[in-house]
């Protein structure tokens, strides 16, 4: 999975897939999608963050619903509500676990695992597992196992 990242022409993004399909909508500032929410959110997304680059560098996308981490994809997913974040890890394996809310397969080896996150302290082991997992398949790691 060496292969050299395409990017778009348009929007500049890079992608493991020529021509993928994508938006070439531009990216906004990370900081509004915290306005007018809890305070600790932004300080809760930040430690989340800290979390995500203990596994390696990955870009930060602030898109117009989402921040989004990326590697050779999008492995993360971040909506911030009121209160809490709702993330969404992209997973090699299917997993059933009560922490997450749901649980969508995209392909064989593409499941998206969602988990409302509402402090700091539920950032745990088990959470962080889950970040490096979804870490390794935004690199695109689980096709070659």
């Amino acid at each position: 999975m060496n292969t050299p990242l395409w990017t778009c022409r348009k929007c500049g993004r890079s992608f493991a897939n020529r021509n993928q399909t994508h938006t070439c909508a531009p990216l906004g500032d990370l900081d509004r999608h915290f306005a007018n929410r809890a305070p600790e959110l932004r300080a809760l997304f930040d430690a989340l963050a800290e979390a995500v680059h203990a596994c390696g560098p990955a870009e930060v996308l602030s898109e117009k619903t989402r921040i989004a981490f990326h590697r050779r994809m999008s492995f993360l997913s971040v909506y911030p509500r009121k209160d809490h974040l709702i993330l969404g890890f992209v997973l090699a394996e299917r997993i059933e676990h009560p922490r997450f809310e749901a649980v969508q397969t995209f392909s064989p080896r593409n499941h998206l695992h969602n988990l409302r996150l509402r402090s700091i302290g539920e950032i745990d082991e088990e959470v962080r597992r889950w970040i490096r997992d979804a870490y390794e398949v935004g690199e695109q790691k689980h096709l070659r196992r």
